[in-house]
């Protein structure tokens, strides 16, 4: 398979499509994964992440944050297996998951480990 990067996005948005069965790796507010069986699609790899990411990285709680990092690990290992550049990350749609959310706290770069 060769995808073209990850798609982000949160339950707090209003748009369809939010049901885990609609993302491949769902992290729970309590920092559990849950994963589907086999990847949906052949061009992006969906993460969903439970609760409200519609705000800067300083504003969120514990919780927030371990989901985040919880998601970047996932990237940076999906990264490696299947040769995608962890910085191809994209919005799941217009409003989600929201204008405020805090991109640059996804990218661990893999040459220089965590940020």
């Amino acid at each position: 398979m060769e995808f073209e990067g990850f798609v982000i996005h949160h339950t707090a948005c209003s748009e369809e499509g939010h049901e885990h069965e609609h993302w491949d790796f769902m992290i729970k507010k309590d920092g559990s994964v849950e994963v589907l069986s086999t990847l949906r699609q052949s061009e992006y790899i969906f993460i969903g992440l439970e609760g409200d990411f519609n705000m800067g990285y300083e504003l969120m709680d514990l919780q927030q944050k371990t989901q985040l990092f919880a998601a970047s690990k996932i990237i940076i290992e999906l990264s490696r297996l299947y040769s995608i550049s962890p910085l191809y990350l994209f919005p799941h749609g217009d409003q989600c998951p929201g204008s405020n959310f805090p991109w640059n706290a996804l990218v661990i770069y893999p040459a220089g480990g965590y940020h």
